[in-house]
Formats: structure tokens, C-alpha cells, sequence
């Protein structure tokens, strides 16, 4: 078959979206290495910054891990004095996870960093091809929810 041109299919949404989220856990792993924590910590640590006081499942949830995952990513960012625990006073059975003091100064310290790495990640589109991006990410998001 001389002269036939295959022509490969475009790789899948959901191969992309993976290789992206790889390639992004990463570069954060790398940039958070130097405070003693992993790039999940960092982004349990950014859910409270946003939503402080959930409830273990529901950070494991808005944090992309396992409640097994979570229980052990709060008891270490516990020892590290970055969150701590304390009884819902609504229903004492359960306890709330809000972020310390030294969670934020953490948070802080990295803000332009990973503002960075975000910026970099979307150096090559406009700044309405970025909000976009952004929307068709959360609308995916909802999509599956």
C-alpha cells in the first residue's frame, strides 16, 4: 500500500487530563519538597485555607483521596502543627479539621510559587482561552460529580 497515510486518532480527554494532572502533582511535589510535605498535603492544606472546619470524609472528598489516604495525611500535617482537630459542636461525634496558624504562614510562603507553576502551565493561552479552560474544567468536573 504504497502512498496510504494513516492518519492516528487524536488521544483521549481523559488521557490528557491524567498526563496534565501527573505532570502538574509533579512540579508541586517538587516545589512543596522543601517544607516537608507532598503535593496532596499541600492540596488538603488549600481546601481548608478555602473551606476550614470539614469533616475528615468531606476533605477526602474535596481533597481526591481515599478516607484510608486522608486519615493518614491528617494525622502527619496534625503533627506537623499544621491543622489540628476539634469536636463539631454541633455533633460531638464528630471532629472538624481547620487549619492552623503555621498551616497558613505555610500556605503563604508558597503562594507565588505555585501561582507560578499555575501561570506557567497556561503561558501559551490568552487570558480568555485561560478563563475558558478553566470553565470547561469545572463544567467537566460537575459533569461527573
Amino acid at each position: 500500500m504504497v502512498g496510504t497515510q494513516v492518519t492516528k486518532a487524536p488521544p483521549s480527554l481523559l488521557y490528557m487530563v491524567k498526563q496534565v494532572e501527573l505532570v502538574v502533582r509533579s512540579h508541586l511535589d517538587e516545589l512543596v519538597k522543601p517544607a516537608g510535605i507532598t503535593a496532596l498535603q499541600y492540596t488538603s492544606l488549600t481546601v481548608l485555607e478555602r473551606h476550614d472546619g470539614l469533616s475528615a470524609a468531606q476533605l477526602a472528598r474535596d481533597s481526591f483521596v481515599t478516607a484510608q489516604s486522608m486519615a493518614d495525611l491528617v494525622r502527619s500535617l496534625e503533627n506537623r502543627g499544621l491543622i489540628r482537630r476539634e469536636r463539631n459542636p454541633h455533633n460531638r461525634r464528630e471532629l472538624l479539621i481547620l487549619l492552623t496558624d503555621e498551616g497558613r504562614a505555610l500556605l503563604a510562603r508558597y503562594t507565588d510559587a505555585v501561582r507560578e507553576l499555575e501561570e506557567r502551565m497556561v503561558r501559551e493561552l490568552s487570558a480568555h482561552q485561560t478563563d475558558q479552560f478553566r470553565q470547561a474544567l469545572s463544567k467537566a468536573w460537575h459533569a461527573l460529580s
